[in-house]
């Protein structure tokens, strides 16, 4: 082994060496330690950064006092409301439902029928009491205020069964049971000041439920003050009148079922009550009256003829009612001026027409019969339509009065009414 170590160590001399110096001198190059630049500060930052230099090695440095955050408090979780499912032939929705729609069982019981979201939601928030909801799913009872379910009872129950029972085509799967709505204690919304008609609405043998409720729609649509329903017309809660009213019954007062000797107690004093008689008298037509437009157009006055004596009839009593019907009315077209506050329109049923008390009230405060003209071949309008041309007509009349200040001729026009009737004595 030694003598193969001696020999290698020979060998390592016999090997070539790479010149010490020359042209070719390859020169290894020593890598420089780069040590990290050091960024200064101007002297102005230099100076002001001075004092807060580095505490010495013995002192520690107090970390900074935490504020204490006092914690938010969660919102009030909302009261969950708590509903029922229908069983297995559970018929309360049907019982409920067929019950609801006649009128004897709502007077009687004091119980009204609305079906849809947003009926449902003007009933709510005008106050009105709900007692029984029946809903398909849960997100319509989520879109309802809570507030005002609490007390009544909530079935959820097959959208089938909605289908079923409600009168609607497309049904939207929500109907309520409410306590039958008191004006008196029901919650309007505020109509601003620009936008109220100092009118209240007389309906007179009103007994098509879509004719009252687009009535009733124009009239809370003009800002009107109330409606008056009297005895003769159709119930205002029939659930045909509330689908056709699209949620007027809760912007405006509505008292029903009055007879005619209640209606000056819901009008303010000196009101002046104009009418509109959607009777066609085809006698009528032939007639000319050169001041009163009556030729062609609508409403038309109600003739009324004394019927024939009967056998065993008591003549003085025939003569009394003969005598107690009230003459012929006034009448001019609807764009004059007819306007004056306080004023209230009554509105007749297209086959009855105005009964007698009704004239009797518009001839005793000086009112007069606003002509509606219309092409001749044309038999009528519907009573809906003409009661919102006259409601919107007063409206207009209103404003151009309060912008010109003038209110000299509706006035004198009444004057002129009062003196003919001898209601009124000449200065």
């Amino acid at each position: 082994m030694a003598s193969l170590m001696r020999r290698a160590v020979q060998l390592s001399f016999l090997l070539p060496r790479p010149p010490s110096g020359g042209a070719g001198q390859v020169r290894g190059v020593r890598a420089l330690r780069r040590s990290p630049v050091r960024v200064l500060p101007p002297r102005g930052q230099a100076k002001e950064a001075a004092p807060q230099a580095q505490p010495a090695a013995g002192s520690r440095k107090k970390p900074p006092a935490r504020e204490r955050v006092t914690p938010a408090k969660a919102p009030p979780m909302e009261e969950e409301l708590h509903y029922e499912r229908a069983w297995p032939g559970d018929k309360r929705l049907s019982k409920v439902v067929t019950i609801a729609k006649s009128r004897a069982f709502r007077e009687k019981q004091g119980k009204i029928l609305l079906e849809g979201q947003r009926l449902i939601t003007d009933a709510l928030a005008a106050g009105a009491a709900p007692q029984m909801l029946f809903f398909s799913r849960v997100e319509h009872l989520q879109e309802l205020p809570k507030a005002q379910l609490k007390g009544a009872s909530l079935i959820k129950v097959r959208f089938e069964d909605i289908k079923t029972w409600s009168d609607v085509i497309a049904p939207q799967g929500v109907i309520g049971i409410f306590s039958r709505p008191d004006h008196a204690k029901m919650t309007y919304p505020e109509v601003p000041r620009k936008h109220r008609l100092p009118l209240s609405l007389i309906c007179d043998n009103i007994r098509d439920p879509g004719n009252l409720g687009t009535i009733l729609r124009s009239a809370a649509g003009a800002g009107c003050e109330r409606v008056l329903l009297v005895k003769g017309c159709v119930d205002a809660w029939e659930p045909k009148v509330l689908r056709a009213g699209m949620g007027a019954h809760f912007h405006l007062p509505i008292i029903s079922s009055l007879d005619w000797g209640e209606v000056p107690n819901y009008l303010l004093p000196n009101t002046c009550v104009h009418t509109a008689d959607s009777t066609t008298e085809p006698s009528l037509r032939a007639q000319e009256e050169p001041a009163v437009p009556t030729r062609a157009s609508w409403p038309y006055e109600q003739s009324r003829r004394p019927a024939r004596a009967r056998r065993g009839s008591d003549t003085d009593s025939e003569e009394e009612a003969a005598a107690a019907e009230p003459g012929p009315l006034g009448g001019q077209h609807y764009y004059k001026p007819w306007m004056e506050v306080p004023v209230a329109l009554v509105i007749g049923g297209e086959t009855h027409g105005v009964s007698t008390e009704a004239k009797q009230l518009v001839g005793s405060t000086g009112g007069q019969r606003l002509v509606i003209p219309v092409v001749p071949s044309v038999e009528s309008l519907n009573a809906a339509m003409a009661t919102s041309i006259l409601l919107f007509e007063a409206k207009r009349q209103l404003h151009q009065r309060e912008e010109t200040g003038s209110h000299e001729e509706p006035e004198g026009r009444r004057r002129l009414q009062l003196l003919s009737m001898g209601r009124l004595q000449a200065e």
